[in-house]
């Protein structure tokens, strides 16, 4: 699949994103509209500096605001105007730490959430699919040298991984119970790594955490160096995901389910070689960076991969952009905001042009092949 066929399946079609004024939601809702979706967005409004209003994505989007912890809010959010082809569900409580000092609203978000989100969506006449978005850190973390596969089982061992296993739990609930009609509206989840990319200004995460030292010339404090990550520029799980929603539309029932979005092997690095890697795309020394291992907050795992053949043998997916590529991207990204913030809408809309072109140029070289006779190796 290419994105004119993306195109043929999601133009015209009625979606609901939640959490579209996140940093992923906002990316995935430029991309939506690229494609011909007409899009409704929920979602507690954005800070003040975030790719949301740096991109103004309630002027491009039917942007909403709501809180998915209860259904009376959420419904109020959306009012008459109720029924959707698809649901995105990717509201949460995203970051390691905040949740550990807020586990009861962490809970709250993103598990009462998903079953607010999913109660919703099987009541909607006109739904073809919904895709519920968690994260890698959804499993049983072992600390193992290979990637998590779909069948492994879920965990968790601080709040926000053990509620993102939850909500893989409430999405399996579902599934079984209203879902199951193979001739029926589908429901999946995804499973994405440590993404970066430009607009992105979340507190205690390593690429904004990196950004704000620059700009105040102080050094960054990089906690847990040698944790090993799988690093993916966000337009790479982004694409899994609308690929998904395609054959869901498209196909239906055999691709319910749970779904990797990981990036190969080699962008699967420590978090202080992608700190050198992002401060290196910068071309200046900077105030560079302070390790702090171990230093406080709660304990995170030091070895994480996803094994993505799954995607990769029935959707086609693979990843476009190696490590080095992903960090240039990020990079330009931000110096293009700091050169005309006023312009950065049209930047990045450019990067998805680009990433598109290079997608639409790797499948017409990989058409002769059979796609299943080329499995690479898992992350």
């Amino acid at each position: 699949m290419d994105e004119v066929a993306l195109s043929r399946a999601l133009s015209g079609r009625r979606v609901l994103v939640t959490g579209h004024s996140g940093f992923k939601g906002g990316w995935l809702c430029l991309w939506l509209k690229r494609l011909g979706a007409d899009v409704v967005g929920v979602s507690l409004p954005a800070p003040d500096r975030s790719l949301a209003r740096a991109i103004g994505i309630d002027e491009l989007v039917d942007g909403r605001h709501g809180d998915i912890r209860s259904a009376e809010t959420f419904r109020a959010a959306l009012g008459e105007d109720r029924d959707f082809d698809l649901v995105i569900h990717m509201a949460a409580s995203a970051i390691v730490r905040t949740c550990h000092a807020d586990p009861v609203d962490t809970y709250l978000t993103n598990v009462v959430g998903t079953a607010v989100v999913l109660d919703e969506a099987r009541r909607m006449p006109s739904l073809k699919a919904a895709i519920v978005v968690t994260s890698d850190k959804c499993y049983e973390n072992r600390e193992w040298n290979w990637g998590y596969r779909e069948t492994d089982p879920m965990g968790g061992r601080d709040p926000y991984s053990s509620s993102k296993g939850c909500a893989e739990l409430v999405v399996a609930a579902y599934r079984s119970s209203y879902f199951a009609d193979s001739a029926g509206p589908q429901i999946a989840s995804v499973r994405a790594g440590n993404v970066i990319g430009g607009g992105d200004w979340a507190a205690d995460r390593l690429v904004p955490d990196l950004i704000r030292s620059l700009e105040a010339g102080n050094p960054a404090r990089i906690r847990n160096p040698a944790s090993v990550r799988p690093w993916q520029h966000v337009l790479e799980p982004v694409r899994g995901y609308l690929t998904l929603a395609a054959r869901l539309i498209e196909a239906g029932a055999p691709f319910a389910g749970g779904w990797n979005f990981g990036c190969d092997r080699d962008a699967a690095v420590d978090v202080g070689s992608l700190a050198d890697l992002v401060m290196a795309e910068f071309g200046s020394e900077g105030p560079g960076f302070v390790f702090e291992t171990g230093a406080g907050g709660p304990k995170e795992s030091t070895l994480l991969r996803l094994d993505s053949t799954k995607a990769f043998v029935e959707l086609g997916w693979r990843p476009l952009f190696d490590i080095e590529t992903a960090v240039a991207a990020t990079v330009a990204w931000y110096r293009a905001f700091h050169r005309r913030p006023e312009a950065i809408r049209d930047f990045t809309i450019r990067q998805i042009e680009d990433y598109a072109a290079t997608w639409n140029a790797s499948v017409v070289r990989l058409a002769p092949t059979p796609i299943r006779t080329r499995v690479p190796e898992c992350a």
